[in-house]
Parts: C-alpha cells; sequence; structure tokens
C-alpha cells in the first residue's frame, strides 16, 4: 500500500543514515522499506514492546507497566490500518489495539546497535588546529551548553578558558556536567610535584600518553584538569584521540589490532592504604565490534605469561600503538594557562606532559573525574526540551 515518508526521513538522510520507509503488507504485516529496495516485516513483538498507550506504558516514567517476556513468542498482527498520513493502528492476537506514529517507528529503525541519540565520535589526529576553547560562564544559556556538549561528545574533550583560579573551581565546573566521582585520591586531587609522591603524576617528570585508573572497574569515565597556577616553561599538556590510533591500526596492521583488542591486561596500583586491580584489553570493543575504550598505561600494565610466540605478537602491537600515540601524528600540544580547565573523555583519549623544572616556578592543576554518562544524559535532556530529537545527529 502507500508508504509513509515524512520529516523524519529526511532528517535521517541528513545524519548519514539510510531512508526508510513502512508500508501495510496484505493488512497483516507491517513492512519496512529500506534504501537498498529489500522490504523486512516488523516483528510483532517488537512492535508489542513499543506501544504507548495507557495501558501499556506509564505516562510519567515512560516505563512499561508489563513484562515483555509475558508476551506470547507466537504473537501475531491480526489487523494493520492506516487511519491517517504517518500514523498506523494495529490489533494483536493477544488481543491488545495500539497506535503507532511511524515517524517514532523509523527513527528508532534507523539506530545502529550501538547508537544512543548522541553525536558521533570525530576521529582527529596531530593536525587538528581549531582547538574546543569555549569561555567559561557558570550559568550558561541552553544554547551555549549545548554547543559545549557537541564540541566535547564529538571531539572528546573541551577547553574552558576564563575558570576562576579558587581552590576547588573545577568541582563546580564537574557538577554542571555530571556526578563527582570519588576514588581513594578523594573528590578532588591536586597535581604538582612533591616529595615522596605516590603517583608519577605529582612529580615534574614527562608523562607518555595515557589513560588514568585502568586498575579501577568501572574505569572514571571522564576527567577534568583546571590549572591554577603556572610559572615553568615546560609543562605541556599532551592529548591523544585513542579510538583515531586505534582505527588506523584496524585498517593498517589489523594483526596488532587484534591482539591489542583480545589480550586481557592486569593494571595494578598500590599504595599505603589501597591495592586495586582489574585486567582489561588495552582496546575494548563493543558487542558489535566498534570501539568502545581504551585503556593504556604501559607504567602500569602486566600482562600473563602467555605462549611466547603470543607474548611477541602483543609486544610488538604495543609498542606500534605507544609509538602512534607518542608522534606528533596524532598527538596536539597545548599550554594550560592559569584559568585554563581541559574535560576529556578518559575512556577514548589519552593524556600526558612534558616534562618541567619545578625550580622555575610553581605549577599546581586540580582534577577530579565526574562518570561518563554524565555530558549525554545532559545533552539528550537539552535536546529534548529544545523540541528537537527528530533531528538528534544520531551515532553510526
Amino acid at each position: 500500500m502507500d508508504s509513509t515518508r515524512d520529516a523524519t526521513l529526511d532528517s535521517l538522510v541528513a545524519s548519514g543514515q539510510r531512508p526508510l520507509g513502512l508500508k501495510i503488507g496484505g493488512s497483516t504485516e507491517l513492512t519496512l522499506l529500506k534504501a537498498d529496495g529489500s522490504e523486512h516485516p516488523v516483528h510483532p513483538l517488537w512492535l508489542r514492546e513499543r506501544c504507548r498507550d495507557a495501558a501499556s506504558m506509564d505516562v510519567k516514567t515512560q516505563q512499561r507497566l508489563q513484562d515483555p517476556s509475558d508476551f506470547d513468542l507466537d504473537l501475531r498482527l491480526l489487523m494493520v490500518s492506516q487511519p491517517s498520513a504517518g500514523v498506523y493502528r494495529v490489533r494483536f492476537s493477544d488481543g491488545h489495539e495500539a497506535t503507532f506514529a511511524a515517524a517514532d517507528l523509523l527513527a528508532e529503525a534507523a539506530l545502529a546497535p550501538n547508537s544512543h541519540d548522541c553525536p558521533a565520535p570525530r576521529l582527529w589526529d596531530g593536525t587538528l588546529a581549531d582547538l574546543p576553547r569555549v569561555q567559561w560562564r557558570a550559568d550558561p544559556a541552553a544554547n551555549e551548553l549545548l554547543a559545549w556538549l557537541e564540541a566535547f561528545l564529538t571531539l572528546g574533550f573541551v577547553i574552558f578558558e576564563g575558570v576562576p583560579t579558587t581552590p576547588g573551581s573545577v568541582l563546580e565546573v564537574g557538577a554542571l556536567f555530571g556526578f563527582t566521582r570519588a576514588t581513594n585520591f578523594g573528590p578532588l586531587f591536586n597535581v604538582r610535584s612533591t616529595p615522596d609522591a605516590t603517583d608519577l603524576a605529582y612529580t615534574a617528570v614527562s608523562l607518555d600518553p595515557h589513560t588514568d585508573n585502568p586498575y579501577r572497574t568501572p574505569v572514571p569515565g571522564i576527567q577534568l584538569l583546571h590549572c591554577l597556577v603556572n610559572e615553568t616553561h615546560g609543562g605541556l599538556s599532551t592529548l591523544a584521540d585513542g579510538f583515531a590510533v586505534a582505527q588506523a591500526l584496524r585498517e593498517q596492521h589489523r594483526a596488532a589490532f587484534d591482539i591489542l583488542a583480545s589480550t586481557p591486561v592486569r593494571f595494578k596500583y598500590i599504595d599505603a592504604d589501597t591495592e586495586l586491580t582489574a585486567s582489561v584489553p588495552p582496546i575494548e570493543l563493543d558487542v558489535t565490534g566498534a570501539l568502545k575504550a581504551i585503556h593504556f598505561s604501559p607504567r602500569l600494565d602486566f600482562v600473563p605469561l602467555f605462549a611466547p610466540e603470543r607474548l611477541d605478537a602483543y609486544f610488538r602491537a604495543r609498542r606500534l600503538f605507544d609509538q602512534r600515540l607518542r608522534a606528533p601524528d596524532f598527538q596536539i600540544r597545548f599550554l594550560l594557562g592559569p584559568g585554563d580547565l581541559v574535560m576529556f573523555d578518559n575512556c577514548r583519549l589519552l593524556h600526558g606532559r612534558t616534562s618541567f623544572d619545578p625550580a622555575e616556578g610553581p605549577r599546581h592543576l586540580q582534577g577530579c573525574y565526574i562518570d561518563i554518562d554524565g555530558p549525554r544524559s545532559l545533552y539528550r535532556v537539552l535536546r529534548r526540551r529544545r523540541g528537537g530529537a527528530a533531528d538528534v545527529r544520531r551515532s553510526a
């Protein structure tokens, strides 16, 4: 019958998704039309789980009122009609009837399996010249805050300028985007050269690209570092997009990529009151094979005693990965001056610094962690309040 194509499809095409359509098949089937011309019936249970009427879903919480596991596994569609353009009425074999908006079904059908209604990461390398620098305001307008979040979610970091150098200000910035994640270092930690340091971060030595706290489960998802004072000539901050390096390995050195994505490496941290350990691969993939997280800190990693040939392959792959992370081809450097604050995705980006001479003057940064889902949640809420859910740039 008539296929339904509306503004939702235009937005899906603009966002890089395949155009989709719906049609009724023989009055007892709702069929999905794909861009390649193929047609696929919509599964009755998939459709039944998406009923949004008052008998099926609590309006306030948007939670189902029934456990979908109790639905009949042999559920069928007894009737499908189109009472108006973009609207379908369905009667199920369990007696339930519901109305569906074609736009809602098409939008969800277009989602990739690992899509979560946020901008797709935009991979970058050492040629990134236009760094996402923004002027900090404690009370940003919604559009301004949304722009900050867009930059963070696509590039994995944002640099705020003009943050008050009052100690503890980093916690106020973090609170705007999510919940502070306290660790054994406390809710806030100071990064400066100190005697008897319990971590190399608290010395003046250079730090190669690494992710923080790979020995934790879960790893703190987002790190914020705020410069209070910096009177040294060194101590440049460095960032590398771990996803970009991993993707380059996948395309150019597949064997190296595969072993880094499949080798469980044990990361360990010890001080007088703490002993933390976790085993994860340096490159973590999700169930679809897409990049999920990078866990890399060579000064803390311990690979198990595998067979010599496997270890040979792992050590070669780790060196290749590490050399690329440190290379100018993939790394950017910038100076954090007083009032500058960098917020970055600790599951995607690797950070470090150049060495500095503490005799030149003090260099004092304060940092904190927040959970990785905070900015994503805030982005979705702002989009919903703007009423722009239909044109969200969905990740692939």
